[in-house]
């Protein structure tokens, strides 16, 4: 498998993972939440390895930054969430965490789905309705 395809196969399990963990999240927020949403960020590990495939294989960066942001995202998750198990920060918003996790979050969701648009166009538009599928769960979740 070229490292374009990699690139591309895990753009589509991210986002299939996605919706799948806001879907979750939504309909058994606190059978699912606390004790297994720490499974999604465990994601991060093999999109870090997929990552240094991709950038071992000299891609361009595009392809291979998805996998370090979501290590960062999730890393800022765990911490915050089940670490210090602050799981109010989002209710009254606290800034500090809030404005990195959701620009941390929103730069991994960009770069697992932006440059698939180089690599298959038909892809990319898959990608964008599974985008519009988690987003709307994402946000009706809360």
């Amino acid at each position: 498998m070229t490292a374009e395809r990699l690139f591309v196969a895990w753009a589509f399990v991210f986002q299939a993972a996605l919706i799948v963990h806001f879907a979750l999240r939504k309909w058994f927020f606190a059978a699912y939440v606390q004790p297994w949403g720490w499974l999604f960020y465990a994601l991060s590990l093999p999109a870090v390895a997929i990552s240094l495939v991709i950038l071992a294989a000299k891609r361009p960066w595009p392809l291979w930054l998805g996998g370090f942001l979501f290590l960062a995202w999730a890393a800022l998750g765990v911490t915050v969430e089940y670490v210090v198990k602050n799981t109010s920060w989002r209710q009254p918003i606290q800034w500090p965490i809030f404005g990195p996790y959701v620009l941390l979050y929103l730069a991994t969701v960009m770069f697992y789905w932006f440059p698939v648009a180089n690599v298959s166009r038909p892809s990319w538009y898959l990608l964008a309705i599974m985008f519009l599928i988690s987003t709307a769960l994402n946000l009706s979740s809360h």
